[in-house]
Order: structure tokens, then C-alpha cells, then sequence
């Protein structure tokens, strides 16, 4: 068995960073999703519960996080249609322009869909953070309008 060659290699790379962008991007969505959920959740147990000052505030500032994390995720979400690479570069392109970027620059769209994903994923991990933040602060504030603390 022969070793693969550059070309074989270099495709190889760009379909796992496709793959990667496609990954971040369903977590993005399913993190929205969730965040949302929680969001009209907690809202909703809020109406119900007697709430005093301590569990608004901290109650307001985990609902004020999930939202930051919503923004985050958004964020992460949108699509990036001024980019130097993929699709945004190519719409740009005629035919043979396309087939000479292809064939010459595999590896600088590597490279730029790497950056692509890298950005994505930092943004994710951070509505991540943000998200288990809010919810422990929603879960103190419940335990706070529970407990009766005045």
C-alpha cells in the first residue's frame, strides 16, 4: 500500500474542518435551543414563586447571563459571507478562476476554514461558560425565593 499523496491528504484536512464547522454549528443550535428553553422557563416558575429582593437580583442577573449566552450563540451562528475562503470567495470567482483557487490554494482554505472553526468553537465554549453561570444563578435565585430570605 502506497502513502497517500499531498492532494489525497489536503482533502482529507478540508473535509475535517468542514466537518468541524458543521459540528459547531449544530451544538450552536441545540445550545440555543436549550438556553431559550430555560430561558421561558425560568420566567414562567418566576411568575409563581414569591420572589423577594435577593432572589430578583440574582434571579435577574442569571436571566440577564442566558441572554448573554443567546447573544453569544448567535454570534457564533452567523454566517460569515465576507470571508476569503469557501463559497463567500468563490461567488466571487468565474469558472476557471474557481478551478485555479482549488487546485493552487486547498491548503490557505484550509487554513482559513481552521480560523473559521477556531473562532466558532471559542465562541461556543464561551456561551457555554455563560450559560452554566446563569443557570447556577437561576438555581440560587429558586433556592433564595424558596428559602424566604429577606
Amino acid at each position: 500500500m502506497s502513502a497517500p499523496d499531498t492532494r489525497t491528504l489536503l482533502a482529507a484536512a478540508h473535509a475535517e474542518v468542514k466537518a468541524e464547522i458543521t459540528r459547531t454549528d449544530t451544538k450552536t443550535a441545540l445550545l440555543l435551543a436549550f438556553v431559550g428553553a430555560v430561558l421561558a422557563g425560568a420566567w414562567t416558575v418566576a411568575r409563581d414563586l414569591p420572589m423577594n429582593r435577593p432572589a430578583y437580583v440574582v434571579g435577574g442577573l442569571g436571566m440577564a447571563l442566558l441572554v448573554a449566552a443567546a447573544g453569544l450563540l448567535l454570534r457564533s451562528a452567523r454566517p460569515n459571507v465576507k470571508g476569503r475562503h469557501g463559497f463567500p470567495l468563490w461567488a466571487t470567482l468565474t469558472p476557471e478562476q474557481i478551478n485555479d483557487a482549488v487546485s493552487r490554494d486547498l491548503a490557505a482554505d484550509i487554513a482559513g476554514l481552521s480560523r473559521l472553526a477556531v473562532a466558532k468553537f471559542t465562541c461556543l465554549r464561551r456561551a457555554v461558560d455563560v450559560t452554566c453561570a446563569g443557570g447556577a444563578l437561576l438555581i440560587l435565585a429558586a433556592l433564595l425565593a424558596v428559602g424566604g430570605a429577606r
